[in-house]
């Protein structure tokens, strides 16, 4: 099967080698023939060139073919308004957005002439302010320090990281050049839930060991939470952080399954689970049922990997949920070091349509609900926030950062810095550059070295335009943000602050009598430390 598929692959350039042995043959008789034996000759060498070059994963696994897409990517700016997309149009990234990626990751100019492309005139439109008095960074490896009170081992992260992708989703190339890149970058790589694979720690690249509902690499035959097995994961000196996932942008609130028939001895290694059956991820975690004990098992974790920092992903639902967890934060003392909030527009896996479009809430008002409710309970300074969510510019970051986020993470970002082309087949396991396929013929076509190497300069470049852009605001470092750097044009032409729609909420005043304007109080009020079910009276 996997030689029928090369072929059909290959079929273009076995035709075009053919015409050209049958073209020289019939020139014996008719001159002519030689001018086309020729021609599809030279077709042949260029075929088989693209089957023997690493540079383009695309051409590498569609050779002859693959040069269309280069070929339209040429001539784009002169028959794009008539015959392709504008560069807003493609959905969920932009051509702009993915060739300002593109760009970074290989070193090349990205910088774009004849003004912006932005409608400012109509309603919508965000800009930063700026300043009269800008400021100069000469380094630009902006970074946070992630560890509270409890914590032993504190990180000193990067303020842009890889979100987490499984070694499953991902093909043991990409983890490897992301990895890799991580390493060459000095910044984080997440795991996914899909546990820490050999292509992770042959990469050398820092870790975020991300532990899914599944507990893979670190589960009981049943699926249950094996305490021992996760010690011997976290306690590497290459895992920095401890992540765990309560829900994604992607899919809130639902759980997913590896068929059997798509799981290799590799991915069996990685998650600690058998050959030969479907690979279940339960919607829920079943080592905890409640806000109090949710908080229990983030001490288990913190103490089994030796004090590193320790904290959790979600995507928001009931806001009331959320304020149950940090009630039992203060009753229990147990208090994450950092809480990473994944928006509803996020994620790299396949999603059912209704999830990916309507559940969940998006990043902005994730991150505004999320950052101000710490600041109400008066525990906002012991706790790290991380943002993902469509994060692939500076200007992403900083909106970002000032809407209460310490730092900021990408997925689809650094997919795009090895390659990706936005083909949308990564369920499909027919991913054409390589990068979401478990296809050991086509993942072989993204190279490693050349990749990784993309990875560190995306995520340089990226920092230094936003090192620029905190610079055009006048700040000290690009964490000073705040929402009134951002404004926002009105559908009756007025200009909105960010700070008007998204403000910060006095610190402490969950815990006082002071007036709520915004709902705060009230549904704290509702929320119960050892319970997510709502009260009667709410139902």
């Amino acid at each position: 099967m996997r030689k029928l598929m090369s072929l059909q692959r290959y079929a273009t350039l076995v035709l075009v080698a053919v015409l050209t042995v049958v073209c020289f043959v019939v020139g014996f008789w008719a001159s002519w023939a030689f001018f086309f034996a020729a021609f599809f000759g030279a077709l042949t060498l260029i075929g088989i060139r693209d089957t023997q070059q690493d540079r383009h994963a695309v051409l590498r696994n569609y050779p002859l073919l693959g040069h269309i897409r280069f070929l339209f990517e040429k001539i784009r700016p002169e028959i794009r308004q008539y015959l392709i997309e504008s560069d807003r149009e493609e959905q969920p990234f932009s051509r702009e957005q993915r060739s300002l990626v593109y760009q970074r990751a290989k070193g090349d100019e990205d910088k774009r002439p004849f003004g912006s492309h932005e409608r400012a005139y109509e309603a919508g439109y965000s800009w930063l302010t700026h300043s009269v008095q800008p400021t100069h960074f000469s380094d630009t490896d902006f970074r946070v320090m992630i560890g509270g009170p409890a914590c032993k081992q504190p990180y000193n992260a990067s303020l842009y990281n890889i979100s987490a992708m499984s070694f499953g989703s991902l093909s043991a190339n990409a983890i490897s050049a992301l990895n890799n890149g991580a390493r060459i970058g000095g910044f984080a790589h997440d795991t996914g839930e899909g546990g820490i694979s050999r292509y992770h720690r042959d990469g050398g690249g820092d870790l975020i060991y991300e532990i899914g509902s599944g507990y893979f690499g670190c589960r009981n035959h049943d699926g249950s939470f094996n305490a021992d097995k996760f010690a011997k994961q976290a306690t590497s000196d290459q895992v920095k952080m401890i992540e765990l996932k309560l829900s994604q942008g992607a899919k809130p609130g639902h759980g997913g399954m590896l068929p059997a028939s798509k799981i290799t001895p590799e991915i069996a290694e990685a998650r600690d689970i058998p050959m030969g059956e479907d690979c279940v991820s339960p919607a829920a975690h079943s080592a905890f049922s409640n806000p109090t004990e949710l908080m229990e098992f983030l001490g288990v974790l913190r103490d089994r990997s030796g004090g590193k920092p320790v904290g959790f992903k979600l995507c928001i639902g009931h806001r009331r949920e959320f304020m149950c967890m940090v009630k039992a934060m203060l009753e229990t003392g147990i208090i994450p070091d950092f809480i990473v909030v994944d928006g509803t527009e996020g994620g790299t896996g396949a999603a059912p349509l209704e999830f990916a479009n309507h559940v969940g809430m998006p990043m902005v008002e994730g991150l505004t609900f999320v950052h101000n409710t710490l600041r109400g309970a008066g525990i906002r300074d012991q706790v790290k926030i991380g943002a993902a969510g469509k994060l692939v510019s500076a200007f992403d970051i900083a909106r970002a950062l000032s809407l209460g986020a310490d730092w900021c993470n990408s997925a689809r970002g650094y997919m795009f810095s090895i390659g990706c082309i936005q083909a949308q087949a990564c369920h499909t396991n027919h991913c054409p550059v390589g990068v979401a396929t478990q296809d050991p013929l086509r993942q072989k076509a993204l190279n490693v070295a050349d990749k990784s190497k993309r990875v560190a300069r995306f995520h340089a470049n990226t920092l230094k335009a936003l090192g620029e852009m905190a610079g055009a605001a006048g700040l000290q470092d690009p964490c000073d943000f705040l929402p009134y750097h951002f404004m926002t044009r009105r559908s009756d032409g007025q200009m909105t602050e960010a700070a008007d729609v998204y403000s910060y909420m006095p610190e402490g005043f969950l815990l006082d009598d002071s007036p709520d304007e915004h709902g705060y109080k009230e549904r704290w009020a509702r929320a119960n430390a050892l319970s997510f079910a709502p009260p009667e009276a709410a139902r």
